[in-house]
């Protein structure tokens, strides 16, 4: 344990570039020591000095390099093996990594006797590098490496936990990229229904009321929306062809589920459930799965609330993703049910002329229409009917209690 004198000495550069006084920093160990807190934890919190200037006094008392905290800092597993985080948090150091025979250590401390000789005990090297470091992030460090087994997954558990988080952001972006063509489609094909009404009015216009006049305006009415429809049918093909086929209602939602074992591996909490009743489709049983991980944890010790926020943040983020796929498939529906509208209107045009008028030369493209109808209302039922049955199964997440 550092004396007042030494606690004085560590910041002694912060008096000689006139960042503090010697009043300023006596008062400032004075309130440390009386509300039992560190020196540079008054010095940043209350004083207001920056970070950086604190381990510029730190580096110029003990002469060599300093060193910040950094959650992504790749700490090698074999340098953490054995190590017991109650003695690191006590004695003030932890091993950063291991460069050749060398092997490179954050100390509060670094030229504490005990703290050498804890090093050289617990880590086997030819050469050791102390770097100064803040006790805050020393306790940091500790905290991140050491809470569990060294190797897990992707470094720390928070790591792991923002990978999963970035996955299913990556998803969820493909997702709405996906409902984004299908709402273009749905327009062109608003535009095949703009078109297909100028043809049809222009073609009972043309044979009700056929004049040398009336067939000039008639004809370019049904040519004006032939050029429509053509445009609609155009870019309706393009993404149907490019984009559109792939992926497939069971595709999504076996992906949407390849987003999720995280909760398997960080956030399982044995003795919980829910009473939610399971439900058929896979992508139900997903939201019900939720609902066993939507439960504000309390961890020990209360350092790890970072963690545990962490969590919860991959709970919610599961919660958009599942919903995500629930909005594409309702996307994928509502395509369907904009064929089926168009293939109607098709048909029923096309219908409605074969009754209404006598066999011509505008019969056959009476029949075409009849024809294209009934293709488009087929194609838009393979698109309704697989998800008509994950839209009445939408979960219900129970409010954390």
């Amino acid at each position: 344990m550092m004396t007042s004198d030494a606690k004085m000495t560590r910041f002694q550069q912060l008096i000689d570039e006139g960042v503090l006084s010697a009043h300023e920093l006596a008062a400032a160990r004075d309130t440390a020591a009386a509300r039992g807190v560190e020196l540079e934890t008054v010095l940043l919190r209350e004083v207001g000095l920056p970070k950086t200037a604190l381990l510029q006094a730190l580096a110029v008392r003990y002469q060599c390099p300093a060193v910040e905290y950094d959650e992504r800092m790749p700490v090698a597993p074999e340098l953490l093996a054995g190590l017991d985080n109650e003695r690191l948090s006590l004695s003030r150091w932890f091993p950063l990594l291991r460069d050749g025979n060398t092997v490179v250590i954050a100390a509060n401390d670094p030229e504490s006797t005990a703290v050498s000789e804890e090093v050289r005990a617990a880590i086997t090297a030819e050469r050791y590098e102390f770097q100064v470091a803040l006790n805050e992030d020393i306790q940091w460090l500790i905290q991140d490496y050491l809470h569990a087994e060294p190797g897990r997954l992707i470094g720390t558990e928070r790591t792991g936990l923002a990978f999963w988080r970035n996955t299913m952001a990556l998803w969820r972006t493909r997702l709405a990229c996906y409902r984004t063509d299908l709402a273009a489609a749905r327009t062109h094909l608003a535009l095949l229904r703009w078109g297909l009404g100028f043809v049809a009015l222009g073609d009972a216009l043309l044979r009700l009321r056929g004049t040398s006049t009336g067939a000039m305006t008639y004809g370019l009415l049904m040519l004006a929306g032939l050029v429509i429809g053509l445009f609609g049918l155009r870019g309706y093909l393009a993404v149907r062809r490019s984009r559109m086929k792939p992926p497939g209602h069971h595709t999504l939602v076996e992906v949407t589920a390849a987003t999720l074992p995280f909760l398997e591996d960080y956030h399982f909490i044995p003795g919980t459930g829910t009473a939610i009743a399971t439900k058929q489709t896979m992508l139900a049983r997903l939201g019900d799965f939720l609902g066993d991980h939507c439960t504000i944890l309390f961890p020990q010790p209360a350092s790890r609330e970072r963690t545990h926020l962490a969590r919860e943040r991959n709970v919610l983020a599961a919660q958009r993703t599942v919903a995500a796929c629930y909005r594409t498939l309702y996307a994928r529906g509502r395509t369907g049910l904009a064929f089926i509208r168009t293939g109607i209107s098709f048909a029923g045009v096309g219908l409605a002329l074969l009754r209404y008028f006598p066999f011509g030369l505008l019969t056959a493209a009476d029949g075409i229409l009849l024809l294209s109808g009934a293709l488009i209302t087929a194609d838009g039922l393979r698109w309704y009917l697989p998800v008509r049955r994950e839209l009445s199964e939408v979960p219900r997440c129970p409010v954390p209690q």
